[in-house]
């Protein structure tokens, strides 16, 4: 496991940012860089539930683990969802468990810096390394609209 940290820079305040980070249409946008038809399901508490699910239901249960609107969202994952069914237990899932994924949003005059820090297990790191930085692209550029 590592610790990757990705980094942009926009030119919008933090709370156009925010927006484009979580509201459901623009969510679905730039997350379609990880996998096309990509959307979260959240009941936006903290030690509540989280879905992360692709086109084809499949997808990460997870819940907050912090969140301070404008500021911080951070993730705990906690098992998968693979044909209709969570698996919070088995060897894969253990491997895994309890990574986080924080947003972290600072502003200063009209620019926010997003940086997101993640907790990467080894199978799935060179895909994040790839799809990451593709996904704040889009988020910059939807911001900056």
């Amino acid at each position: 496991m590592s610790k990757e940290i990705f980094k942009t820079e926009i030119n919008a305040p933090k709370e156009k940012v925010w927006k484009i980070l979580w509201d459901d249409e623009t969510y679905r946008k730039w997350t379609s860089a990880f996998a096309e038809g990509s959307y979260m399901e959240s009941d936006w508490k903290i030690g509540g539930r989280t879905l992360f699910l692709g086109g084809e239901g499949n997808g990460m249960v997870s819940t907050i683990d912090q969140l301070k609107e404008n500021e911080i969202m951070s993730f705990k994952h906690l098992g998968m969802i693979k044909d209709g069914k969570e698996d919070l237990e088995s060897e894969e899932v253990k491997q895994w468990a309890g990574l986080l994924e924080t947003y972290i949003l600072e502003s200063s005059e009209n620019k926010t810096q997003l940086s997101v820090e993640m907790d990467l297990a080894d199978d799935y790191k060179d895909y994040f390394l790839e799809a990451f930085p593709k996904a704040l692209k889009v988020v910059k550029d939807l911001s900056e609209e």
